[in-house]
């Protein structure tokens, strides 16, 4: 802890460029502001420290600027801390934007992301790229044709439409870029496409009817213009082609068509809307289910190394916000790039002189909505680790309720709360101020085009060169799209919001899970069949230490005979809980082996150790549910005559059966209605009921009194038979009767082993223990 602590006060006086997020052992979390909006400078900063010995993994974000090490134990935290600053510096001094060094190389990728499906590059312009290109070229081909007269309208359309490809294509990449590499060459590497995954039917069903409904839209917008063309001059030529030839025969043909009009925009708006929802409800579902059981199988050292309150955001808030995304700013987008595309051929072949003041304001409002998103990527980032923070401080100041009150602190705690909030605000603040300005520059920019389109393209009706029949039904089209424009600060936003949360999601999934057999190999040993199993265990010169500490276990031998109750005693930090998150495979060893019945446990199936083996732990969870529940999680399908017997033999039926009702009493959070002793009597129930062949006491009945430790002794020495039990004890009354105990001492290593008698005959440190709790002296 001293060495965390002292690597913590090295890191805060680092410079700007690299600050500390977060250092536990094993690993740390940077912000570093040189790698923030530069793809390349992360990728090579990256490469640089997975070069030095003992780092093991590193990944850095360009989008938000973060960068992950994790580090070999031997490393020290402090050492790294030097070794990111000193990679920064350099980095920071030549910068790599410019130019790709040769000897950088692509960043792999993080061992659980999704692998994305290779797709046609077609479908990778998000459907306003390829239109925007074509209308260029089809603007430069009517300059050709037409001459002189309109060369200059028609260039300046193609220079609107070039450069906004131009930017919505930069924009494309460098988003693309900050997503994980591509497990193929070609893969399809956008996060967008990622987060749909496998619901891209749903996704083309949506598009197809988002399209159907704006083309509906506007043709309703169109014959609103046909009408008040009727109304001022009597008749719509395009009618007349149709053999309406009378104003009063256009007027009704035009009610019919926009009934129909309305009818139909009701219709698909309603089905692409349901699409969009729906679609953003199976990508939150799928995205949540698949992410829960990554998390569920963690390595136990990543999951206890994670804040809960974080991993739970990811789960919710950040999850949620992928779905959101489709759900309703991915729909407007599609609208507005289904607009351009329908008018800006329209605008090209009928209007050409006026399209270039209709659409001028769209590669200003392309490139100002993205140069945006690059200035508001690290705030997005900042502002969620301040709503991080404060979510978790909330959890632990609620679940500390009682130590809050004994310790008079409600106040400090309320301030702590104030503060933290005060943070969340102002880095709210920041974005807000970023989001409302870019708004109203937009804003600003669709009313100056509405103008501009009706000043000249009322001038060019004036001089004759524009028919008005022609300049009256296209007048309101570009207003609509104009006007939706305004929505696009809104959908830039959402859009890095659901960036930041993928990159948060994507951040957890890249953990690396638990392997079912050896080093990920898979099991070696065949299947182990619970029924047949004898429990002998063994430890042949182990070693085992925690990230950055001294070893926990060095070179320890020791057996725990099959059939037999056998005890681990000692001083707290010699290892004992250890040893029972080696034979769980929760940890491990870093030397030696574990055997159970001759077989090294690597060598075996997680899932198949685990349940040869019941387990129950100092500190027991138990879970928002009735007595019941809680005493059959792991056995769901134990009769409830079989949940009493459990209970019973766990002196626990008693209690229970005075509760309210009975073994359907619902016992809140973390079993919070009971005591306790209690709680360990459930958790002591739930592992009788498992009725496995090794059973772990870990501490199973230190809460307890004497009186009913006693009864659980006398209960536990008829459920030992034929079974192994280890049981790991402070307390050495509950280790008595035991067939054989260890005596643990500091650094990991047996001091004494025997009987409790022949330990206390030895006049040694179990005998000084046993007189320290008894009160007698030994023998």
């Amino acid at each position: 802890m001293s060495s965390l602590l002292g690597a913590a006060a090295g890191f805060r006086s680092a410079d700007g460029d690299a600050r500390p997020r977060s250092v536990v052992p094993g690993r740390q979390r940077w912000d570093v502001k040189p790698v923030l909006g530069r793809p390349r400078t992360a990728e090579i900063l990256a490469a640089a420290l997975r070069r030095i010995p003992g780092i093991t993994e590193v990944r850095a974000n360009p989008v938000t600027g973060g960068v992950l090490v994790r580090h070999d134990a031997r490393v020290a935290a402090a050492d790294v801390g030097r070794i990111v600053r000193r990679a920064v510096t350099l980095v920071a001094k030549n910068p790599t934007e410019g130019g790709r060094p040769a000897s950088a190389r692509p960043v792999a990728a993080p061992i659980a992301a999704p692998v994305a499906v290779p797709v046609p590059r077609a479908d990778r312009g998000l459907m306003v790229r390829p239109v925007l290109a074509v209308g260029g070229g089809v603007a430069a081909g009517i300059a050709l044709i037409k001459g002189s007269a309109l060369s200059r309208q028609l260039v300046a359309v193609a220079g609107v439409a070039a450069v906004t490809e131009a930017v919505l294509r930069k924009a494309w990449r460098r988003t693309a870029d900050t997503s994980p590499e591509a497990a193929e060459p070609g893969a399809e590497r956008h996060p967008l496409l990622e987060i749909v995954g496998p619901h891209r039917r749903r996704l083309y069903g949506a598009v197809a009817l988002s399209v159907a409904c704006q083309v509906s839209e506007m043709a309703l917008g169109t014959f609103l213009g046909w009408t008040g063309l009727v109304l001022i001059k009597g008749e719509a030529a395009p009618l007349v082609r149709l053999g309406l030839t009378t104003a009063s025969a256009q007027l009704f043909g035009l009610a019919g068509l926009m009934a129909a009009a309305c009818a139909a925009v009701a219709g698909l708006s309603y089905t692409s809307n349901l699409q969009w929802r729906r679609l953003g409800q199976d990508i939150e579902h799928d995205w949540r289910n698949r992410t829960y059981a990554h998390v569920q199988h963690l390595e136990l050292r990543h999951l206890e190394g994670e804040r809960t309150t974080r991993i739970a955001g990811a789960l919710t808030d950040d999850v949620r916000q992928l779905g959101a995304f489709f759900a309703g700013s991915a729909g407007d987008l599609l609208h507005l790039g289904t607009s351009l595309a329908l008018l800006l051929p329209l605008f090209l072949l009928l209007a050409p002189q006026i399209a270039w003041i209709a659409f001028l304001p769209i590669p200003v409002i392309a490139w100002l909505s993205f140069h945006y998103q690059d200035k508001v990527v690290a705030d997005y980032a900042v502002s969620g680790e301040h709503r991080a923070k404060l979510h978790s401080q909330l959890v632990n100041t609620l679940d500390a309720g009682a130590t809050v009150k004994s310790f008079c602190t409600e106040d400090y705690e309320a301030e702590r709360i104030d503060r933290l909030s005060g943070e969340v605000q102002d880095s709210s603040r920041r974005t807000d101020r970023s989001t409302i300005r870019h708004a109203e520059i937009v804003r600003v920019c669709t009313t100056s085009s509405m103008a501009g389109t009706l000043l000249i393209g009322g001038r060019a009706v004036l001089d004759g060169s524009l028919p008005f029949e022609v300049f009256s039904p296209l007048i309101g089209l570009p207003q609509m799209v104009l006007l939706r424009m305004n929505r696009l600060g809104g959908i830039v936003d959402q859009y890095q919001r659901t960036i930041t949360a993928y990159d948060r999601v994507q951040r957890l999934r890249a953990l690396p899970v638990e392997t079912d057999g050896t080093d990920g190999t898979g099991g070696t040993g065949g299947p182990l069949d619970a029924d047949k199993v004898r429990g002998e265990i063994v430890l042949d010169n182990i070693t085992f230490a925690y990230p950055d500490r001294p070893p926990a276990l060095e070179d320890l031998s020791l057996t725990i005979p099959a059939g037999q109750v056998t005890a681990l005693v000692g001083a707290t930090g010699s290892g004992k809980t250890t040893i029972a998150k080696l034979l769980m495979r929760f940890q491990n060893a870093d030397g030696g082996s574990v055997l159970l019945d001759g077989r090294d446990v690597r060598e075996l199936s997680r899932h198949d150790l685990r349940h040869a083996i019941g387990f129950v732990a100092q500190d027991p969870f138990l879970f928002d549910g009735t007595v019941a529940d809680n005493i059959r999680y792991g056995s769901f399908g134990a009769s409830d005559e079989a949940v009493v017997e459990a209970a019973t033999k766990a002196e626990a039926h008693t209690f229970v059966a005075a509760l309210p009702d009975g073994y359907e009493t619902v016992i809140g959070e973390r079993g919070a209605a009971l005591s306790g002793g209690q709680r360990q009597r459930i958790a002591l129930a739930r592992a009788i009921l498992k009725d496995a062949p090794v059973v772990i006491l870990d501490e199973a009945t230190s809460a307890v009194d004497n009186e009913t430790e006693a009864a659980i002794q006398r209960t536990l020495r008829v459920f030992a038979a034929d079974r192994t039990m280890l049981i790991i004890a402070h307390r050495l009354s509950t280790v008595r009767h035991a067939d054989r105990i260890y005596v643990m001492d500091k650094g990991g290593v047996v001091a004494e082993q025997g009987t409790h008698d022949e330990l206390l005959a030895q006049h040694g440190l179990y005998a000084s223990l046993w007189q320290l709790q008894a009160g007698e002296p030994a023998a």
